[in-house]
């Protein structure tokens, strides 16, 4: 697929089939994510594997939209250190990074045929509780894959009016 056909057709999908997702697909996803630039190529991240169906549904309570986590045949937790190893919450160009980590998980997993969905971690003690991560990881999202339980999902039209019109975000040279 190419870059921007997947880009323009990427859909966000919550709902999965039984399929498993092969351990191989998951190295190429996470092979993706760890290609991503970050910041003086320091490569803060790192990424937890989850398939245990109990686990699963154990993480689908760290947020109020993380339900999806429990049907997903596989999650993928996606860790950063913290800005002074302890409590405060990560740099800001860690976070950049991690978002260029992620951006590539999902092109990756759509190129083949795997939905993705981000479950934003609200509690990440009890998130930490379940994957027991060092203290001076920051775990911000864990992300739900597998493949569609509706494979017309794979090609379902973007919603009319979702995004807004590329003239109305575009200023040159000054606002």
């Amino acid at each position: 697929m190419e870059n921007s056909e997947a880009i323009r057709t990427v859909r966000v999908v919550r709902k999965f089939s039984s399929e498993p997702v092969p351990d191989e697909a998951v190295r190429t996803v996470i092979n993706a994510a760890r290609r991503a630039g970050s910041s003086k190529n320091l490569q803060r991240w790192a990424f937890i594997v989850v398939r245990d169906r109990g686990t699963l549904e154990r993480l689908s309570k760290v947020g109020a939209y993380a339900g999806h986590l429990a049907g997903a045949n596989v999650a993928i937790a996606t860790l950063v250190p913290r800005s002074d190893g302890g409590t405060w919450a990560p740099a800001e160009s860690v976070m950049w990074d991690l978002g260029r980590a992620a951006q590539n998980m999902v092109l990756a997993a759509w190129d083949l045929g795997i939905g993705t969905a981000p479950a934003t971690v609200y509690d990440e003690p009890l998130c930490r509780s379940i994957l027991e991560y060092p203290e001076d990881q920051y775990c911000g999202y864990v992300w739900s894959l597998g493949y569609p339980a509706d494979p017309a999902d794979l090609t379902r039209p973007p919603k009319a009016g979702g995004r807004v019109e590329l003239d109305g975000l575009i200023h040159q040279e000054r606002w």
